[in-house]
């Protein structure tokens, strides 16, 4: 039989402009909208989190790299 120890997420997200049915500036703010909706979610599950990387790129899009608490398993050291 085997138990998960500790478990982690790492994920790279790139949060991308949709220019179809609207201007560049109106996409870039809903862009940025939604990843502090993103941030304020993570906040409100109680999942344990640490963002390694944030980055908003040439064309207003934004890329994010974080660690994430897998399933409530117990995070061990991945976070030190």
């Amino acid at each position: 039989m085997k138990r998960v120890k500790s478990a982690c997420l790492e994920q790279t997200l790139h949060f991308i402009l949709n220019e179809e049915k609207t201007d560049h500036e109106t996409a870039a703010a809903l862009v940025a909208e939604e990843v502090g909706r993103y941030k304020e979610q993570l906040e409100k599950s109680r999942v344990r989190y640490l963002i390694l990387e944030e980055k908003k790129l040439e064309d207003d899009s934004y890329i994010i790299k974080l660690k994430k608490q897998y399933n409530r398993h117990d995070v061990g050291a991945y976070f030190d």
